[in-house]
């Protein structure tokens, strides 16, 4: 059974990784992609250290966790500083020191594929975390959403990476501006995700599919469009 749900918890991460990493005409050395999966994992670590300072500090945090009724507004704040931007930003900071100024990021694409990695690595190192104890049923679920998810959060996050750079040289407020946009913007994918699976209620589940649907629709689609840019920074 432990075999199954390493299966299950990985599997996902490597059919996410090869879909990306095939679209991407100019290959990325292999060594530079596998030290960005590994920073992955370095960013759950982070999560897990400041998580521990934020439980310290505040030791109602496990409340969301546990989906305490509180105040809808209250929950989305909660998750949106103490969960969604955690996590997002440790991502980012690997992206950043790593991939962003590295020699071969010279197309659009590239932060994409260095995001996507960087995403996975995290992704798999929590459904390791979750699945083990948690069953097949919940690996199952993080299989079609969790890693999805991360892995979409990441190509937006590279996205707004890809505006930073392009600006870099051309409009220095612009090129800061994107570099906020790359935290921000998945951090609020990332909050709407966990806020409408917290709350439990129905009409939040269905708001939960349509937008998981849209998210990976446009990062698909974003995603491809990019791949088939050859443009060079």
């Amino acid at each position: 059974m432990t075999l199954l749900l390493l299966f299950v918890s990985v599997f996902p991460v490597i059919l996410i990784g090869l879909y990306i990493y095939t679209k991407d005409k100019d290959k990325e050395p292999k060594s530079l992609l596998l030290g960005l999966f590994m920073s992955g994992f370095l960013s759950a670590m982070l999560v897990v250290i400041i998580d521990v300072v934020i439980s310290f500090v505040n030791p109602e945090f496990s409340i969301v966790l546990e989906g305490n009724n509180l105040e809808f507004y209250k929950l989305f704040c909660t998750i949106f500083f103490e969960i969604a931007l955690v996590e997002e930003f440790s991502k980012w900071l690997m992206i950043r020191f790593i991939g962003y100024n590295n020699k071969e990021f010279d197309e659009l694409y590239d932060i994409i594929v260095y995001s996507v990695f960087v995403a996975l690595g995290f992704a798999m190192v929590e459904n390791i975390f979750y699945v083990l104890p948690g069953g097949l049923s919940l690996g199952l679920f993080r299989a079609l959403f969790s890693v999805p998810g991360h892995a979409s959060f990441g190509i937006f996050m590279g996205a707004f990476f890809g505006l930073a750079k392009i600006y870099e040289k051309k409009d220095k407020y612009l090129s800061n501006l994107y570099m906020i946009f790359a935290i921000l913007v998945p951090t609020l994918l990332h909050t709407f995700y966990n806020f409408c699976l917290i709350t439990g209620e129905a009409w939040f589940l269905l708001m939960f599919v349509v937008f998981i649907i849209a998210l990976y629709i446009s990062a698909i689609i974003y995603s491809d469009r990019i791949s088939k840019d050859d443009k060079l920074l």
